[in-house]
């Protein structure tokens, strides 16, 4: 009989779901040696006694620590074959990450999100990179290069990371230069033109020295193809170089010094359109407005018409961190300085179409530098454990948000706006043209380029000192009191100039000195300057103001030992995000938005019996949420970007399990229940939606089988299964009039999501080679990913953004 691949699907699930009855939540693994461990290794790592976090500015042992953590190190990583943060995401429950777009993720953490597209806002969830935060998304999310585990910390963290933490924090910890002479490479092949590099190479120094060096490189083609050009998109092409340095100063002094460097350069993401193609008629034929779902395509089964001009994604990052660590009688001092710089360009076709009637290229582009200096202190007595510090964050930003188009596209805005009289009913420029060419008067206005650019800047500082002390109040009692204050301080710009369409100009200048608009009183009077950021008096000024905000964020923790084995916890903790600007809307400025979560779980660990479990039980109120939206508003020619305010409110639980029932053999999974509602919220579009759902579904789920085979002499074999589950979107109005839930249309965004991930190698029984071969998706899974209304009210064009498809492939690897 031959087995569908949908059968296959639901097949591989009910044997992974059966074989992980014994609960669910984050795993965790114990950090790999520098060279692929041996068979007796890995199994022995599934014991989970030895894993060690600083999740609490401190080195602990997973089990220890009184917070929801899921720590994904470098075995799960070379598994996975990920090289991003976004594609680790769907196997961290409660965690997602929207990667479609490098420079521009967007993080979303137990339901708390957001867009963070404006240099003015601050993303809901810290990034931090080997302890120095990565506060802007055009850097927070770089290619995995020598990384040792990535911790996921839920909930607020606002005590031991500070701002900018409020849903929680992801900390990535690279390795350290070893005292071993070392070395290894490794090349994977797959489909799509995949072409991926790394090499790393450990030099000892001295006695106390080591060099450790890396490189990777990550090419693709892309697996979407233009339908007209043939130009491929969702293309890789990255490169990124690390050196390390690692020394000792005496006998207490100790030395880290690295630099990071990376460069992306992609033919971007790619957008499909989801209403038919306008016909090319003269008059120029559009889409309708609004768009109806009931005619939408289904972009899993459409071609692409994507036609930006210069679409692509790019980015230029630099990073040095030096780590100075000094041993006292009384403690530890520790000493992080940092310097980060990068430069992105993300321009994009918004509109799905090859049509010049509908035609939008959006851009953003940033240029920061930022430092970061902190100082740490630490020491552990009979009964206190304790940890206190300040530090400080400085950053020079500047963003220029760009949209790009042509007359004919300025036409359709100005009609779709109802700002055009009878007489032009078919345009402005096309309707001029027209006299023009009646009048044999050798002139165009239509395919001219048209380009308004908003450019923003800001210099921001953020000071903050912070202790954190754990009680041992007994053998098994501990009590943990932490407090922070921040303060923050941005000085912000707004300039919006004239348009930038020298073509046109040229082509009006050359009419206007015809006398072929002298009834009109020139060119300027009849032809409109920008319509996409129409700021009237205020075009042509820079507009600047400043502001600070300050926070106390205290934390309180109980935990108690009930043995070696069993420990419950309880905690009341808050997080902040800053207050700070809409990047487009002059003046704007907004307060600080407040956290506070209420946990207890239990965590526990039986090496008897190969198992471990943990298990919390979450609420959280959410205050002052703000979000960065695109709203149309009746009558205007162009949607606006508006702060969007709410009040959200959620209970949720997080579980995981691990168990390793026969040697070689072990079991995972974790799961995230969450239900999330807005407590007060009414859209920028009057849309009540207190006591509605947020749109975060209930579950989403992770597990794996991993069994390793000794083959003596001849090495071993190694088999990964893993699969992921993102429950359906909770849908309220607002999600529905913006297209992200679509029940009666030929796809629906909002149904759940499944990955299946596997993996086949083999170890020789030195470590120095290996062969693997993996997929990424294997059952090829497709879902609508996203779907794009931007241009929806303006052109009629909504587009969607498809998941990756399948992707397989081939790996070497070779060690000494």
């Amino acid at each position: 009989m031959k087995l569908r691949p949908r059968m296959l699907s639901l097949r591989l699930r009910q044997i992974l779901l059966s074989g992980l009855t014994v609960g669910v939540a984050p795993f965790a693994f114990a950090a790999s040696p520098q060279e692929p461990a041996t068979a007796t290794e890995r199994d022995d790592a599934a014991t989970l006694d030895t894993v060690k976090v600083t999740a609490q500015s401190r080195q602990q042992e997973l089990k220890d620590v009184p917070i929801a953590v899921q720590v994904v190190n470098d075995d799960m990583i070379d598994k996975l074959a990920a090289t991003d943060l976004s594609q680790i995401s769907s196997f961290v429950p409660g965690l997602y990450v929207d990667g479609d777009q490098k420079t521009q993720p967007g993080f979303t953490l137990r339901g708390i999100y957001t867009d963070d597209f404006g240099i003015g806002t601050d993303p809901a969830v810290g990034i931090y990179i080997d302890g120095v935060y990565a506060g802007r998304s055009g850097g927070s999310m770089l290619a995995f290069n020598d990384v040792e585990r990535v911790e996921v910390l839920k909930g607020p963290q606002g005590t031991l990371f500070g701002r900018n933490s409020a849903a929680g924090a992801i900390s990535v910890i690279s390795k350290m230069p070893s005292h071993d002479l070392e070395g290894n490479a490794r090349v994977r092949i797959g489909n799509y033109g995949k072409r991926y590099f790394d090499g790393m190479l450990n030099l000892p120094t001295g006695e106390y020295g080591a060099l450790r060096f890396n490189v990777l490189s990550n090419k693709s083609d892309g697996w979407l193809r233009d339908q007209a050009s043939g130009e491929r998109y969702n293309d890789d092409n990255d490169f990124a170089f690390r050196s390390a340095f690692r020394g000792q100063i005496g006998e207490n002094t100790f030395v880290w010094l690295s630099w990071d460097h990376e460069k992306l350069d992609t033919a971007g993401a790619a957008t499909i359109g989801l209403v038919p193609q306008a016909p090319q008629t003269l008059p120029p034929s559009r889409p309708p407005v609004p768009p109806d779902p009931l005619s939408f395509l289904d972009p899993r089964k459409r071609v692409l018409h994507n036609d930006g001009i210069g679409h692509g994604e790019s980015r230029d990052f630099d990073g040095v961190t030096l780590n100075v660590s000094h041993n006292f009688d009384w403690g530890n001092l520790t000493s992080i300085t940092a310097w980060r710089a990068f430069q992105s360009a993300n321009l994009r076709d918004d509109d799905g179409t090859d049509r010049i009637t509908t035609y939008l290229e959006t851009g953003n582009r940033e240029d920061e530098s930022s430092w970061y200096q902190e100082f740490k202190f630490s020491g552990t007595t009979e009964h206190l454990d304790w940890v206190a510090g300040a530090s400080y964050y400085s950053a020079d930003t500047r963003q220029a948000n760009e949209a790009n188009t042509f007359t004919d596209s300025i036409d359709t805005i100005l009609l779709n706006a109802g700002a055009l009289p009878p007489d032009f009913s078919n345009g402005l420029f096309f309707s001029v043209d027209q006299l023009l060419q009646a009048n044999g008067v050798p002139a165009t206005l239509l395919g001219l380029p048209w380009q308004e650019a908003y450019l923003n800047t800001m210099k921001s500082k953020s000071m903050g000192v912070f202790g954190d002390v754990i009680w041992h109040v007994g053998d098994k009692l501990n009590l943990t009191f932490g407090l922070r204050y921040t303060r923050d301080e941005k000085e912000f710009s707004w300039f919006n100039g004239p348009r930038n369409a020298a073509e046109l100009d040229a082509t009006l200048a050359q009419l206007d000195a015809m006398g072929v608009f002298a009834d009109f009183g020139g060119s300027a009077a009849l032809f409109p300057q920008n319509v996409i950021f129409d700021l009237g008096s205020l075009e042509n000024q820079k507009i600047a103001t400043k502001n600070t905000w300050d926070d106390w964020s205290p934390r309180l923790v109980v935990d108690y030992h009930f043995n070696d084995q069993v420990m419950a916890f309880a905690s009341l903790a808050k997080g902040y995000k800053a207050g700070g600007y809409n990047a487009t809307a002059v003046n704007s400025r907004f307060d600080n938005e407040n956290i506070w979560n209420l946990e207890a779980g239990i965590k526990t660990s039986f090496p008897d019996q190969h198992l471990a479990f943990n298990a919390s039980l979450f609420t959280y109120r959410y205050d002052n949420r703000q979000a960065v939206r695109v709203v149309q508003d009746p009558g205007s020619s162009f949607p606006r970007v508006a702060i969007d305010t709410s009040d959200q409110e959620a209970w949720g639980l997080d579980m995981d399990a691990r168990w390793r029932p026969l040697q070689g053999l072990t079991l995972d999974a974790n799961a995230s229940f969450i239900d999330s509602t807005y407590k007060n919220y009414l859209t920028p579009l009057g849309l009540d939606l207190g006591g509605k759902p947020t749109g975060e579904p209930f579950w989403s789920f992770a597990g794996g089988i991993n069994y390793v085979l000794g083959l003596g002499d001849g090495g071993d074999l190694e088999f990964s299964l893993r699969e992921s589950y993102r429950g359906k979107r909770r849908c309220n109005d607002d999600a529905r009039a913006r297209f992200l839930c679509l029940s009666n249309a030929a796809f629906d965004p909002a149904k759940a999501q499944w990955r299946t991930d596997a993996r086949i190698a083999w170890n020789s029984a030195d470590n120095h080679w290996s062969v693997a071969v993996y997929g990424n998706n294997l059952l090829n899974d497709r879902y609508v990913a996203d779907v794009r209304d931007f241009t929806s009210d303006v052109f009629g064009t909504p587009a969607a953004v498809l998941n990756t498809p399948r992707m397989y492939g081939l790996e070497l690897r070779a060690s000494f």
